[in-house]
C-alpha cells in the first residue's frame, strides 16, 4: 500500500469516521470541527491524491461527490504497522513490544488483553 501523507490521513479519518463514505460537506464541515479550515483546493488537491494512491474512489450524486474508503482503517493500520516493523525493527515483532513496555506504552492491563487475544487466537 503506498504511504499517504499526514494531511492525507486526517482526510481518510474523516471518511472512516463517518461510516467510510462522505460528501466534500461533511469532510470540510468535520474537517473545521477539528480546528482544520483548509482551503477548497487543498481538500480536493488532497482527495484525489487519496483516489490516484488507490484509497478512495468517487461518485457523483448530482453536482456532488460521494468519497468511498477503499481501504478500511483496520487494512491501513495493518500495513502501516507491517511496514513500520520492517523498516525499523526489521521484522522483529519482539523488540517492536519490548520498546513499548520499555516506555510505558503498553499496561499490564493491555498486555492481560493482548494475552487473552493470542490464547483465544491459538486455541482455534
Amino acid at each position: 500500500m503506498q504511504q499517504i501523507s499526514d494531511y492525507e490521513l486526517e482526510l481518510m479519518k474523516v471518511i472512516w469516521t463517518n461510516g467510510g463514505t462522505a460528501l466534500y460537506a461533511e469532510i470540510v464541515s468535520a474537517l473545521s470541527a477539528k480546528g482544520m479550515d483548509w482551503t477548497k483546493n487543498t481538500v480536493i488537491t488532497l482527495l484525489s491524491r487519496l483516489i490516484d494512491k488507490g484509497l478512495l474512489k468517487t461518485n457523483k450524486i448530482g453536482h456532488r461527490n460521494k468519497y468511498t474508503a477503499i481501504v478500511s482503517e483496520g487494512e491501513y493500520q495493518s500495513s502501516q504497522t507491517e511496514t513500520f516493523l520492517h523498516k525499523v525493527y526489521e521484522g522483529n515483532a519482539k523488540g517492536l513490544v519490548s520498546a513499548l513496555i520499555q516506555k510505558d506504552l503498553l499496561s499490564a492491563a493491555d498486555y492481560e488483553d493482548l494475552k487473552a487475544y493470542w490464547e483465544s487466537r491459538t486455541s482455534r
